[in-house]
């Protein structure tokens, strides 16, 4: 009598990527005290990751907050508060658009880039060539990006944040005619370092570890093709951009 098997659902295939995922992540926490001997490669890749993604970060951080500052301008109008626009602007990139939108645009940009490397490394054996030389690729490749990844996106947010800021001033104080001194004195007035500013900050640092476990993985465990890869840098911008949105609100009910 044969045994008909049935294939794996959906949901248990995701539920074991998962799972794969977890594993992946302790043994980079595990590769990470040997991946101090290389701590230039962890420099290489914060330059990469980080300093090579600020012009797209600052780009969209100026016309965020400036379409950010017009709408909430003309919103605030209708009840007499437009004084309240610088307020309002920065609690907003502080707490939720700044770390947010920082790291889809990381995702986007780093995240493929870094799963596009990592699995041309598998697809061309160098993976292997580095096993069979005793260098250990987790604590070589994986280990310098994964940190890369964690220092760099808290830096990239800051830098959203202060363009953001930037662009909401040009559009409400330069263009709509709003006092400048209302516009930063009820921003300083209101805003706390420790409850509004340190709340995008651990949200960055969680959303920097999220997507690079994420990009790293999905390079790693990659098909040696060249579909596979292609594969694996479109699962990296989706599983990024779904666990950042589903990880911002589980932080927000915590941290509120």
């Amino acid at each position: 009598m044969s045994i008909v098997r049935k294939p794996p659902s959906r949901l248990a295939d995701s539920l074991a990527q998962i799972g794969a995922c977890g594993i992946f992540l302790f043994r980079i926490l595990g590769a990470v005290p040997l991946s101090l001997r290389y701590l230039r490669e962890t420099v290489r890749q914060v330059y990469f990751v980080g300093a090579m993604s600020l012009v797209i970060i600052m780009t969209c951080g100026l016309f965020v907050g400036m379409v950010l500052g017009l709408q909430l301008y003309h919103t605030l109008s209708i009840f007499g508060g437009t004084a309240a626009l610088g307020t309002v602007v920065a609690l907003s990139l502080y707490r939720e658009l700044g770390p947010v939108v920082t790291a889809l645009l990381f995702a986007g940009r780093a995240g493929t880039s870094i799963t596009a490397e990592i699995g041309l490394m598998r697809a061309t054996d160098q993976l292997d060539a580095m096993e069979m030389m005793a260098v250990d690729p987790l604590a070589y490749v994986v280990a310098p990006r994964f940190l890369a990844g964690i220092i760099a996106m808290p830096l990239l947010a800051c830098v959203f944040n202060a363009l953001g800021i930037l662009g909401a001033h040009l559009v409400g104080v330069v263009w709509l005619g709003l006092d400048n001194g209302t516009f930063w004195s009820n921003m300083t007035s209101s805003v706390d370092v420790w409850s509004d500013v340190m709340t995008g900050v651990w949200k960055s640092l969680a959303f920097g570890a999220v997507c690079t476990l994420i990009a790293t993985f999905q390079g790693y465990t990659t098909p040696p093709t060249s579909e596979g890869v292609a594969y694996a840098t479109t699962r990296t911008v989706v599983f990024s951009s779904i666990a950042t949105l589903a990880i911002d609100f589980v932080m927000t009910a915590f941290l509120m």
